[in-house]
């Protein structure tokens, strides 16, 4: 997904740079909306880890604590 936001980027660029600002600005809309997509996507992955992380803590814990 993060390749095809770049993509979209450069073409913006790109038909910003020729001066089609009709093309540029959709190119600009779908490469924002990639990349936020990206960046949720790897913010739920990152607090997702935390989770996992702080179970298997508390799990060692308990289980030392038992033992």
């Amino acid at each position: 997904m993060l390749k095809f936001a770049v993509i979209a980027l450069l073409v913006s660029l790109l038909a910003g740079a020729i001066g089609m600002t009709t093309v540029s600005t959709i190119a600009q809309r779908i490469s924002l909306i990639l990349f936020g997509l990206f960046f949720l996507g790897f913010l739920l992955l990152l607090a997702l880890a935390l989770f996992i992380d702080e179970m298997m803590q508390t799990a060692m814990l308990v289980g030392v604590g038992v033992a």
